[in-house]
Order: C-alpha cells, then structure tokens, then sequence
C-alpha cells in the first residue's frame, strides 16, 4: 500500500490552477492561429450601399473603400516620376513597384521575360526649303510641353528609316473620301510628303493609303494639341513581336528560340513602306500655309488656324526630312500576382493592365495600375480575413502595350492551350481614368453581369447616384455598351485570337494629352481626377466583376444578349445586300442559337437551386460552367481572317478595311468593301463565302452551349 500524501498547501493549489489556465490559454490561441478566422461584418462604406444579395467577402470588398483614393495617390505618384518606355531602364523600375506591391498585398507573384523586336527614333531632321532648294526654315520635332526633354523624342514606332525632299500636300484626315475630293480637285500625292491630321483612323493604316498612293512620306499632327505630339506605333497586320508571330519571343541568348528573319516577306508586311513622323500642330501650321495649289475646301480647316486662301499643294515650297530607326531586340517583363482557387484551381479570371508608357502615362496607363494596385490590396485584405476564391484569379501587368499588345500577346501564344481550355474572362482596364463619364465594352454574355456591377458602386462624380444612374442617363435612357471590335488594348489577343470573352472599362471618351508628355502626373490633379474617386470607382467595378466570376457557384453568363446582337447584326446586312435571301443561313444559325440559349437558361435555373449535397452536384456544375466559359471560342475560325490570320474571332475581331463602318462580322465586312472596289462574279462569291464562316461559328456555339459533338 502506497503510503498517503499529505496534503498541498492553499498556494500550490493556486500555482497548479494558474499553471492550467495558461495552457489552455496557450492551446486556445494556437487553434486560433492555425484557423481561419471567419469573415468579420464589413463596416458600412461611405461611397457604397452594396445590395443585400451581395455575399459577406464581396461586401467587405466594397467595404475597403475610405482612403483608397490617398492609396491610389501614391501609387500613381510613384508610378509617374520618370518616363517608362518598354525596353528601356526606367521601365524595369516600374516592373519592380508593381511586382513589390503584388507581393505585399499578399499574393503570390510571377514574372515572365521576353525579348520582342522594338522600334526606337535614333535620329530626325525636319526643314522647309524654297522652291530651289535652299533652306527656308529648320522646322522643330521636340515637344513643347517637355522643355527637359525627359521623354522619349515624338517618333513612331516601326516607321522605316528614310529620307524625302518633296512638295507638300495637305490630306486632311487621309481617308479614301479625302482623297477623292484631291481627286476632284486634280491634286496628285506621287511624289509629294502628305500633311495629315489624326482622326482617320488607326495612324498605321493612314500611312499604309498614303504609301498606296504614291506619297514618300506622312507627316501627322494632332489639331488643337496645345503643343503636345503624339507618339504612337504604325506597326500593321495585327498584334504581337513582328518576329515570332504564333509563339512567344525566346530570351536574346535562347539557342532554341525561333526567331523569323527581319527580311522576310511576312516580317516586311508588318512595317509601314515608307517614313512618318508626328509633329506639332504649329508646325503642321507652317508648313501648310506655304502651301499653294487649289484652295482648301471649307471643311478641310475646321479648328485649324488657317486663312481662307491656304491651298492643299502641292507645293510651291519643298519639305525635307530624315528619320533613322533603331530596331532591337529588347527585355520586356509581364508581372502576375495569383490567388490560388480553392475549389476549380484550374479555371482562371484574369484581370489585366499595361504598365509601359510612351511619357509619363499618369493617364495611359498608369491610372489603370494604379486601380489594379488598389484590387490587389483588397484582395490582400480578403485573403486574410480567411476568404478563398472559387477559381484561379490572375492579375496581370504587361509590357510593351504600346508597341502592339506585345507582352500580352507573347504571354497568350505561349499559354494558349491552357488558356483556351480554362481561362474564364478577361477583365481589361488600360486608361482607367482619362476624363468624366463612364464607358465599358464587352462580349454580349457579360452585359447582365456589367449592368447588375454598375447598380451596386456609387457614382464617384454624384451623390446618390450608382454608377448605372449617371451611365444610363447620359446614353438616353439605355447603358450603352461597346462591343469589341478594336484592337487597341490587351484584351486584343485574348478575345480575337483565343476566343476568352472580355471586358473593357475606363471614364472618360477621349484625353486630348493622349501619348504626349501631357499625360503626367500634374494633368490627373489639376484635370483628370483633383479627388481620385474615379479610380476608386473604376477599382470598385474591376474588382467586384472579378469576385462575382471568380465565386459564383454557376457563371454569370447570359447569352441571351449574344443571341439578340446576332439577330440585329444579320438585319443590318440585309440593308446593306439590298434582300435578303444570301443572309439565310446567318439567319437560321442565330435561330439555332437562340433555341440553345434557351435550353441553357432553364438548365441554370435548375443549377442555381441544387443541393451540393446531391449526388454529382459539383460535377453537374462544373461541366455546365465550361459549356459556358469554352462557347467563345466557337466564333474562332482557325484560318483566322483574310489577309489578317491572327484575327481569328468571326463576330469581333478588326476588319482589314480600318474605313469600314460595320463593327462587326470583319470577314463579311471586308468582303463587301472589296466587292465595292472590284465588281464581278468571283467578289460577290465571296460575300457570300463569308457569311456562310460566320453561319459555321453560330452554329458550333449552339452546340457547345447543348454540349452537343456536333
């Protein structure tokens, strides 16, 4: 038998209680830290009245709001202290701010290098010289605004060297009506250097006509540019590194990477054939009223500090001008921060923004980085409160925007089976703050979703008001959204050449510092956005869009609107063919369409309703979602557009005919402009060839959205 204990004295009874609380304390606050937390009750916003549907993270999104704009401040302060061309050492520097912040607001980051072939200015003379050929006047290609000259010198991109002495001709906005009323007015450009200014249309096809024409070189200016020049690329037929067109651009060092030769005839198509320079309106001025020949017609000098009696040319005075290129290969870098999915890791929502600017680029595109920093803050904030997303979300910063959608269209060709396969949307903002009022586009099957967003931000310009407000009001009572035809931004590659449905946003329809050295930080204070509630309301948009894709159980895709637009356009083309027996067979595949629409609608509502417990519930989800998510890339057409093959989207991609007023259907578009220029059999053949694509790519939509083979 034991012997007995005597028994613990008061104090060791207490040492012991006292030593048992703190474990329990001590094991209390380890399960703590080892377990999420749940989500807390956001606090009310000052901006934001979220709708009661909205789920406890999306509501503590939009909670996040109170000091954003100070936050978004910062970001673009910094961002705008030095000029950041891609390629260049100050870019590098803004590829380091983005990635650090990405990297503290708690995501993961990546970075991925490319070695495109960009195109510097290495010199450029401009003079006016009399009719002899002496010199007149040297004529000036700085820029105004930038008396330090701190910015790259106004150039274009990819113009070829060259050199031309050779009367003027003022071409107005150089599109074919301006060059019929030459025509009429017996005024011949072979030979000559053509004055023109902005506003026809992408500057690259401007100089591509002039060329046509017989011109020797283009000079363009901006009107009422208040000293700015705009820079900007003239590369042509399509997006991407001219060298490696299909595949991404290899390190400079890669052994294995393949690169086509700078002689090669379908390298040579993608540059202009003759040199062009921007330059001031003031010196567009000069030169024009030297010029002699017929007077200019009435129209011709709108808002342009001309006399009546100034002529078109060409001539009597001479204009000479030089411009050397240098083309290089150069290091560019897209920086990603992820958020791992929880659920469907695979499936990917990808918002995007480039980071390259031609200036300063408070506005273009640095107001679009720094909203982008703003989401990833909040994000962050989500993140740590214990939320984890449904799908995959990837933010994104590209380089080399500007050149051409190069960095992210290098990162699409070397990623397109996995994007062509999981990637759910692409959510683009570029200029996220350029001037008032609101502006989006989008692929139709986003429309409902925009609109249900825009009801449930406040407008950042009147109290009261949600952003769906101020935007139907000021289209006339209906919220206008543009459709994707473009492609000038980088939801360029992901829509027209892989088929991802897209989103564009930004406030503001037009900055009149566009590509100058304008667009500076000083601009966005005293003009653009003094508060920065724009960009608050821009992140708000961005962000939110990419919850509601990245966790909603079932997509929020609606392609009634699709099916709608369809009917429209097919309407618009009888017009336009006088009958309409050849557009039957678009006819018939938008009745298809619509039919499946509509079985699919019926099948979601059923979806949204059912148990995850019921058996094969997630799985019934999943392959409903990806009938959804992988129907826009039946508008693909392999071949890709004629003349145009990496323009592959039948509904949206750019016509080849820039002068084309149908924004949509290119390849008819193009089919019916070359008919108009050419007739005979063999043209209208070739409408007809057309319309039948896009019959084709109706109908594989319909039946991917059956989940039909065929």
């Amino acid at each position: 038998m034991a012997p007995s204990l005597p028994p613990k004295p008061p104090h060791a009874h207490r040492a012991a209680l006292a030593f048992l609380s703190l474990a329990l304390l001590f094991f209390f606050l380890l399960y703590l830290s080892l377990t999420p937390s749940p989500l807390p009750s956001p606090p009310p916003s000052s901006r934001n009245a979220p709708a009661d549907s909205l789920s406890d993270p999306h509501r503590l999104f939009l909670s996040l709001s109170p000091g954003a704009n100070a936050s978004i401040a910062g970001h673009l302060r910094a961002l705008t202290l030095r000029p950041h061309l891609a390629g260049t050492p100050s870019a590098a520097h803004a590829a380091s701010y983005v990635l650090v912040h990405l990297r503290s607001a708690g995501l993961r980051t990546l970075v991925a290098d490319y070695y495109p072939l960009l195109s510097y200015p290495a010199s450029a003379s401009l003079a006016l010289l009399r009719p002899d050929g002496a010199l007149l006047r040297p004529l000036s290609l700085a820029e105004p605004a930038d008396p330090e000259a701190a910015a790259v010198p106004p150039y274009h991109a990819y113009s070829p060297s060259g050199a031309a002495m050779a009367p003027g001709v003022y071409i107005n906005y150089g599109r074919e009506e301006d060059y019929r009323a030459l025509d009429r007015l017996g005024v011949d450009v072979k030979g000559c250097v053509v004055i023109v200014r902005r506003g026809g249309g992408y500057r690259g096809a401007v100089v591509v006509r002039a060329a046509a024409r017989g011109a020797v070189a283009v000079l363009m200016f901006k009107a009422a540019d208040r000293g700015g020049v705009e820079r900007g690329t003239v590369l042509l037929g399509g997006v991407g590194d001219p060298l490696t067109p299909g595949w991404a651009a290899p390190a400079a060092d890669e052994g294995g990477g393949e690169r086509l030769d700078a002689d090669e005839e379908e390298v040579r198509r993608r540059f202009p054939k003759i040199p062009s320079m921007p330059v001031a309106e003031a010196v567009a001025m000069e030169i024009l009223r030297t010029l002699g020949g017929p007077p200019m017609p009435p129209a011709w000098r709108d808002k342009l500090p001309l006399v009546e009696e100034s002529g078109v040319g060409p001539g009597p005075t001479l204009i000479n001008l030089t411009y050397q290129e240098d083309k290089k290969l150069a290091k560019i870098q897209n920086v990603f921060g992820v958020i791992r999915g929880s659920e469907e890791p695979d499936r990917y929502v990808i918002l995007g923004n480039h980071r390259d600017a031609w200036t300063f680029g408070a506005v273009d595109p640095n107001s679009g980085t720094a909203a982008l920093l703003d989401v990833a803050r909040r994000y962050g904030s989500l993140l740590r409160s214990g939320w984890r997303p449904r799908r995959t979300i990837i933010l994104c910063s590209w380089d080399a925007e500007e050149f051409g959608m190069i960095g992210s269209t290098e990162w699409v060709e070397q990623n397109l089976g996995k994007l062509t396969s999981k990637a759910v949307t692409y959510l683009n903002v570029d200029c996220a703050v350029q001037g008032d009022g609101f502006f989006a586009g989008a692929t139709p099957q986003l429309d409902k979703l925009l609109l249900q967003v825009t009801k449930q931000i406040q407008d950042p310009d009147l109290e009261g008001r949600t952003v769906y407000d101020s935007w139907v009001a000021s289209n006339e009572g209906i919220s206008k959204i543009e459709r994707l035809a473009r492609a000038d931004s980088d939801f360029s590659a992901f829509l027209h050449h892989a088929g991802v449905p897209s989103v564009d946003l930004y406030y503001g329809e037009a900055f009149a510092g566009y590509h100058t050295a304008f667009d500076s930080y000083k601009w966005m204070i005293e003009h653009g956005d003094p508060s920065f509630h724009r960009h608050v309301a821009i992140a708000e948009l961005w962000g939110l869009l990419g919850l509601r894709l990245a966790d909603d159980p079932v997509l929020p895709f609606d392609y009634l609107s699709y099916s709608s637009q369809l009917h429209e356009y097919a309407a618009t083309l009888i017009t336009l063919l006088d009958g309409g027996r050849s557009v039957h067979p678009l006819n018939a595949s938008v009745d298809e369409l619509t039919a499946a629409i509509r079985e699919v609608l019926e099948e979601g509502k059923k979806l949204q309703v059912v148990e995850t417990s019921e058996e094969f519930a997630a799985l019934r989800i999943r392959a409903f979602n990806d009938r959804l998510m992988l129907a826009e890339r039946g508008f693909l057409e392999a071949e890709g557009l004629r003349g145009k093959q990496r323009f592959k989207h039948m509904v949206y991609s750019p016509p080849e005919d820039s002068e084309s007023k149908m924004l949509f259907f290119p390849g008819i578009a193009d089919a019916i402009s070359r008919a108009g220029k050419h007739a005979g059999k063999g043209t209208q053949l070739g409408v007809h060839h057309e319309i039948w694509r896009v019959a084709r790519a109706i109908r594989r939509v319909a039946a991917t959205l059956r989940g039909e083979l065929i």
